[in-house]
């Protein structure tokens, strides 16, 4: 079960559901030396974030599990760069629900089928009101 969650939190690393999200400052704050007053929204882009090379290293676009092998805050040079269900008070309440039942139903799928993608299939991330892909995932499912 180690490696599935290894593997689920690359996937959310590299394609995080949500594309970004927004806070509103209540005091005067102050973030990477720049000064916001209070009622400032500040919006927190999770690409930019998940994907910037300095915080994740220079194999920052591939897809290696193994940086969570010893958990979330060592696998960054950031502790608190992985932010794929939101952050403080306003987490995702659905988070560790939605962790496992990602878990549950790839153990059922991979038990079950050989799975690979289609010749079709377009690698094209198409972010709205979440990440999907653009054309669909067409994948091709073989029972084992």
């Amino acid at each position: 079960m180690v490696q599935m969650t290894m593997i689920l939190y690359e996937v959310l690393r590299l394609y995080p559901p949500g594309t970004s999200f927004m806070r509103k400052t209540y005091k005067e704050t102050v973030i990477g030396g720049i000064t916001y007053p209070a009622g400032v929204i500040i919006e927190l882009p999770m690409s930019f974030i998940h994907h910037d090379p300095d915080t994740w290293g220079s194999d920052v676009h591939e897809f290696r599990p193994d940086r969570f092998a010893e958990g979330i805050s060592m696998a960054s040079k950031d502790p608190s760069a992985f932010l794929p269900f939101g952050w403080g008070p306003r987490i995702c309440i659905g988070q560790n629900f939605a962790l496992l039942e990602a878990k549950i139903v790839m153990c059922i799928i991979i038990q079950n089928f050989k799975f690979e993608l289609a010749p079709t299939y377009t690698h094209e991330p198409h972010p709205a009101m979440s990440l999907h892909p653009m054309h669909g995932a067409k994948v091709k499912l073989r029972a084992i």
